[in-house]
């Protein structure tokens, strides 16, 4: 396994009083909740249709609060010790809420490179689905107005309170973002002490995952958006023997080919989510190749297109030879257009779809090859 690299992580102290290393691109801090202090209110909505307030939890002996997001890589990591907490402890009167706090709009294409989801209401929706969350899980990045009361500083970040709602604990789930080197469990052990009756081991510990996306960052996103506008666009011819060393992708790196053409409708309609796929995942073993289909006379439009489009991937323009075009670039294409394939390298297709590509489907598809967690090979 390849050395871990953390994107956009930030390594915080949650200790009260502390004031965390932050970028001087990281919006405001916000102090976290001190141990003993009771826990502030909130009324949020849940992706199962309904709100939820402190109330909502008044019978349960202890309530475990987590911030916690879809599309940070550690916050992934733990959607399935976070469910476990829930399995394990609720028939025990542990009741478990996870809160998204972060801005949608504060998110950067470039720090979604290990998720096929960000953090917007209906995408939280499609995470607790996929996933299976039993446990209710808020939205907060409306007006962040929990986030703002409790204070976390990264995702995930875990808020333990006790039956008359004294906060307890605050922390990390555990030690070990990889399962395999877990040591300590800070959260299990503060909710076992608590139905025991006993002062917790120890009630606050630094965490460690992504920072949380205040609104202030909105700037920042636009700003991230402006550059990649002015990024070079450029389009050049490619031949069948181009065109095999494409498909044959010696490049190590997972490459996303689409074939589409100006005329083409679908293809005009679906080519902004492959730009923003291209931003998304590029900073990995991952590109966007585009080809388009349309013919000599008009390339001084494809490239204008392209333009337009701030499209600064690899673009080529095919040879007439259409059908020699289809031969070579996959022989299961029946050169209808638009057509998108995802080569892993060595040439094996392990994607394709006929006609306009859904989004998330073939972000998965990226997603399930890159990992979401550790760099890794074909998902490993």
């Amino acid at each position: 396994m390849k050395k871990r690299v953390w994107p956009f992580l930030v390594i915080l102290s949650s200790l009260a009083g502390a004031a965390p290393s932050i970028r001087a691109d990281e919006a405001r801090v916000v102090p976290t909740l001190a141990v003993g202090a009771a826990a502030p209110d909130f009324d949020l909505p849940g992706v199962d249709g309904r709100r939820y307030s402190l109330k909502s939890f008044a019978a349960a002996r202890v309530l475990v609060v987590v911030f916690t997001c879809n599309h940070c890589p550690t916050a992934q990591a733990y959607e399935e010790r976070i469910q476990k907490l829930h399995d394990d402890y609720a028939a025990k009167g542990v009741a478990l809420v996870a809160i998204s706090p972060n801005d949608p709009k504060a998110i950067r294409l470039d720090e979604l490179g290990y998720t096929d989801l960000s953090d917007s209401f209906e995408e939280m929706k499609i995470r607790a689905r996929d996933k299976g969350f039993t446990f209710p899980y808020l939205y907060d990045g409306e007006a962040q107005t929990a986030a703002n009361l409790y204070g976390p500083v990264a995702t995930p970040h875990v808020f333990v309170f006790d039956r008359s709602r004294a906060l307890r604990f605050v922390g990390r789930v555990d030690d070990g973002e990889n399962p395999e080197k877990i040591k300590v469990q800070d959260t299990r052990n503060a909710i076992e002490a608590l139905l025991e009756g006993r002062p917790v081991p120890v009630d606050k510990t630094k965490v460690f995952g992504c920072s949380i996306k205040w609104a202030e960052k909105e700037g920042w996103a636009a700003e991230a958006a402006k550059k990649w506008a002015a990024e070079e666009v450029t389009v050049s011819p490619i031949d069948v023997a181009g065109l095999t060393e494409l498909v044959r992708n010696d490049s190590g790196k997972l490459r996303f080919i689409n074939v589409w053409a100006t005329w083409c409708g679908p293809c005009v309609v679906e080519f902004p989510e492959l730009v923003a796929i291209n931003r998304m995942y590029r900073g990995r073993a991952f590109e966007v190749v585009t080809l388009s289909a349309d013919p000599a006379p008009l390339r001084a439009e494809v490239l204008k297109f392209l333009k337009d489009r701030q499209a600064s991937t690899r673009n080529y323009v095919g040879d007439d030879d259409k059908g020699e075009m289809r031969k070579v670039l996959d022989p299961q294409w029946h050169g209808e257009i638009p057509h998108t394939m995802l080569v892993a390298p060595g040439g094996q297709v392990i994607y394709r779809t006929r006609g306009q590509f859904d989004p998330l489907a073939l972000k998965k598809a990226i997603i399930g090859y890159l990992g979401r967690y550790y760099h890794s090979v074909a998902g490993k």
